[in-house]
């Protein structure tokens, strides 16, 4: 067989706000790659099928002196992502042609690992898109479900307030909030999203941008439970609006990954409250959770007892441009790269 394009997304310079496309990463189509020859040294070459696009990355987009809980992305090398990949060729074992691995996968078409370490190999058994298993059924998912179950301490009547509740992880909240009898209170930034966390369940749903928050929370709150994906004003306003013995879940602070943030104001409410504040990763709470989520989350997925939306872009060239719509917010749904159909 002829050499292959092996397109791929390279890390070419750390940003100082948002990451911007052809400067921040860059699309770069110049390399092959002969699949039947290629050495594999013992591993397996994987074909890339879909990539995830996460708030997340941009922490990655850093110098790498700048310490953080993941590592940094290598300058001229490509970026990576949870992905789902199939299998061309193998010597590994464990690993056959034609098995489906999803977890970290660099930005390329094509890519050889040498074993699998931070990867898993999915079966799939409930017929899902691929593109679901980096969404509500891959990591976002996870992070919904897994930190949930972990912190909520949920009792039926209480009530939530699930911030980016029109995307993969505060949708998939919104919804296990609602099957454990919460009241659940949920912001996003477009009429759309509003429109779809009403579809799922939301009590009180709205767009953040055009009502005032801190008017929603007085007016719904007190309440019990927080889903933080935002941090800055809005965890503000959350400690204004909690009730004694409130539990927040810090699962991400996006309003200040391009800003550097804005200092809290009202930290002495977690005393004066007894709030509880649990941040955490997911990787880490996989160990107890794993088997249970996909035990559980695929199957009603499956049968449409939990939604979720995706939108799909195709090929690497878009990856840019698809980072930086997440980090403003302006993505409709779940952020998916669709790289090769199979």
């Amino acid at each position: 067989m002829s050499p292959t394009r092996n397109a791929r997304v390279l890390f070419n310079s750390v940003p100082t706000g948002f990451p911007e496309p052809g400067k921040t990463t860059v699309y770069d189509d110049t390399k092959t790659i002969d699949v039947d020859n290629v050495s594999l040294d013992g591993g397996f070459l994987v074909k890339t099928l879909v990539l995830s696009i996460d708030p997340y990355m941009r922490g990655r987009m850093r110098a790498p002196e700048a310490k953080s809980y993941s590592p940094p992305f290598t300058l001229g090398e490509p970026i990576a992502s949870h992905g789902v990949g199939v299998v061309v060729r193998s010597e590994l074992p464990e690993v056959k042609q034609g098995d489906h691995i999803y977890g970290l996968l660099s930005h390329e078409e094509y890519s050889v690992r040498k074993n699998l370490e931070g990867l898993t190999t999915i079966k799939n058994e409930h017929n899902l898109p691929w593109s679901v298993y980096v969404g509500a059924a891959g990591m976002p998912g996870k992070t919904a479900y897994m930190a949930w179950k972990e912190y909520s301490k949920a009792n039926n009547g209480e009530t939530a307030f699930v911030t980016t509740g029109g995307g993969p992880v505060g949708s998939l909240v919104i919804q296990l909030a609602k099957l454990d009898g919460l009241k659940v209170i949920a912001s996003a930034g477009s009429d759309e999203k509003v429109k779809f966390m009403e579809s799922i369940g939301a009590d009180v749903a709205f767009n953040y941008k055009t009502t005032n928050t801190a008017e929603v929370l007085e007016k719904h709150g007190p309440i019990d439970v927080y889903w933080d994906n935002v941090g800055g004003e809005v965890l503000d306003q959350a400690l204004v609006a909690a009730n004694t013995g409130a539990r927040f879940i810090e699962c991400g602070m996006i309003s200040g990954y391009n800003t550097g943030g804005k200092p809290i104001q009202n930290m002495m409410l977690v005393v004066g409250k007894s709030l509880s504040i649990n941040g955490f990763i997911v990787t880490r709470l996989q160990p107890k959770y794993d088997a249970e989520f996909y035990a559980t989350v695929p199957a009603k997925l499956a049968n449409g007892e939990l939604k979720y939306t995706e939108e799909i872009s195709n090929g690497l060239d878009k990856v840019g441009d698809v980072i930086l719509a997440v980090q403003k917010g302006t993505n409709k749904a779940k952020a998916v790269i669709k790289v090769a159909d199979n």
